[in-house]
Order: structure tokens, then C-alpha cells, then sequence
């Protein structure tokens, strides 16, 4: 029987099990894809403790982790156009990534690029897919000064890329150990910690013009006061926080045409996924455990064998 990840109850990692079990059936609107890759990110592991996103119903147990997949279509659902049986695709499952088996929506599910890899795939519908929302919802215009917080990250790694790439300066806050990282991204490296403001005050003497947060918690609060205008603060970790302090939380689109766009860039060389290090399905609870460390850089993605 096909093989996923799953965790069995909300708790910690000791609730996780590798697991046997039917491959879902599609239903409207839906593609079974099996999957070559899944993406690792820190909603994962959230999602186990019992954290609910907003607007959705808590799935029953068992639970297949993950929210990112990429993967060859194996059946159409009733009332599905665009696709068919052996395309390449990649998007958000309904089912969980971290499985031989998931169910794609059409509605977030893109055309894999035949040059673009599974594994680099499976790394853009949550991580690239928000840091892409979130540069185009700040619009920092060319030679404007951003400071993005959580830098070393998936979604930081990716925003401070296409930030850069769009003219703007980039201050990257992370812990010291990214500094050659972050600025082999084009950002200025700031570290992480007490005395924050003072240290993004010296890289930036003429002050910053948006933040881009992916941290929350005292670093957002920190890191707010520089702004002139808090309006252009939006956050994707603290976001109560943020419109507390005069910004917003990042306006998602979820569309497949924002993951057509983001593998676009992924395929002409303007974005780097910056896998830094894959895991098989059978180690799938090392992966996450890498990522719920916080101490992860780039990206990290779990490989799945045909």
C-alpha cells in the first residue's frame, strides 16, 4: 500500500508516524498526483500542535503532513480542464505532500516547466508563492531600502532575491551563522538579536522605507519604530502584531496563475529555490524536525521514489 507521513493526534513530534494507506479518490475539481516531492515548512509542524488556519475545519486523524507537493497526475476529478493524465504539476494538497499519494486542487495547482525539477517545484507553492505576494503587496519601488526579517529562511531567502532583483536594497536580518548566506542572496547582512535597531540603523543610515517580517514576536516590535510609515510594514509570522503596530499581515493570492508566475522566474534564472537539503519520505520526520529547529537555511524538501 502506498506509503505517508502523518501525525495521529496534536502534540509534538511523538505523535508523527510513518504509515500504510488507500490513495485518495479525487472528487470535482481535484487531481490525485503522485508525488516526487514535497515541500517542509514551518506550518507543518504548527499544524500538529493544533494550530488551525483561519476559515478551515481541523481534518480528521490521521493527518498527512505537509502543504506543498509536486508530482505526476494520476486520475482527473469530475469537472477538471487544463489537465490530463502524466502532466508534471505542482501546488497546494488537499491531502497532505508527505505521501507517495495526494489530491491536488486545480484552482492552486500550476504546470510543472519542463525546466524546473521536481525537487526546486515542491519549494515555491507556500515558501516562494508568500514571499512573492508579499514583495508585490509592498511594491518597493527601485533603490528603496527593505528590511526583511527571517532572511535565511524559505520565505525570506526567496523575498530578498526578488526584491533584489527588482532594484531595491535589501537589509537581511538572520542569525550570524547565515551571514555568508544571506549575502550571496544580494542583501546586506544584519544579525539577529539584542541591539537589533542599532545594527539596521548603521547598514541603513538613511533609514528604511518597508519591512517585509518573518519573524514576529520582539523582533517585529523592534524593528517597527524605523519605519516613517508604518503602513508599509506587513508581517507573515506576527500578524495580529502587525496591525497592532500600524501594518498588515501578507495578502495572500493562492492562485495556480501566482505559481505559474513564481516557476516563470525559477526557470529564467531571477530566483534560486536554494534547496539546501532533501530527505526521503522514510525520513520524513527528520526533515521536519530540521525546519521546527528554526535553525534551517534555504529550503528544505522531501524527495519521494516513484
Amino acid at each position: 500500500m502506498p506509503k505517508a507521513y502523518v501525525f495521529t493526534r496534536n502534540g509534538g513530534p511523538e505523535v508523527e508516524a510513518l504509515v500504510e494507506q488507500d490513495a485518495p479518490v479525487p472528487g470535482p475539481g481535484e487531481l490525485l498526483v503522485a508525488v516526487r516531492a514535497a515541500g517542509v515548512n514551518p506550518v507543518d509542524w504548527k499544524l500538529r500542535t493544533g494550530y488551525t488556519r483561519p476559515g478551515s475545519e481541523p481534518q480528521p486523524f490521521p493527518t498527512v503532513l505537509g502543504s506543498e507537493a509536486a508530482g505526476v497526475v494520476e486520475a482527473v476529478g469530475p469537472d477538471v480542464e487544463g489537465f490530463a493524465v502524466d502532466d508534471e504539476v505542482f501546488g497546494n494538497p488537499v491531502t497532505g505532500g508527505y505521501a507517495q499519494y495526494t489530491l491536488l486542487p486545480v484552482a492552486v495547482t500550476a504546470h510543472k516547466p519542463a525546466g524546473l525539477s521536481f525537487t526546486d517545484a515542491a519549494a515555491l507553492p507556500v515558501a516562494a508563492a508568500t514571499a512573492y505576494d508579499g514583495v508585490r503587496q509592498l511594491a518597493p519601488a527601485p533603490g528603496s531600502t527593505l528590511l526583511v526579517t527571517g532572511a535565511g529562511g524559505g520565505v525570506g531567502t526567496a523575498a530578498v532575491q526578488l526584491a533584489h532583483h527588482a532594484g531595491v536594497k535589501v537589509i537581511g536580518v538572520a542569525g550570524a551563522a547565515k551571514k555568508d548566506f544571506v549575502e550571496s542572496l544580494g542583501a546586506v547582512h544584519v544579525a539577529s538579536g539584542a541591539g537589533l535597531a542599532r545594527r539596521v540603523r548603521a547598514a541603513a543610515p538613511d533609514g528604511i522605507d518597508a519591512v517585509f517580517d518573518l519573524v514576529g514576536g520582539d523582533t517585529l516590535r523592534e524593528v517597527a519604530p524605523l519605519l516613517a510609515d508604518p503602513a508599509a510594514l506587513i508581517s507573515a509570522a506576527g500578524k495580529p502584531l502587525a496591525v497592532e503596530l500600524g501594518g498588515a499581515p501578507v495578502a495572500r493570492a493562492r492562485t495556480a496563475a501566482v505559481l505559474g508566475e513564481v516557476a516563470d522566474l525559477v526557470v529564467t534564472g531571477a530566483l534560486r529555490t536554494h534547496v539546501t537539503r532533501t530527505y526521503p519520505l522514510t525520513a520524513a520526520g527528520e526533515a521536519l524536525r530540521a525546519v521546527e529547529s528554526g535553525h534551517a537555511r534555504g529550503k528544505i524538501v522531501i524527495e519521494v521514489t516513484a
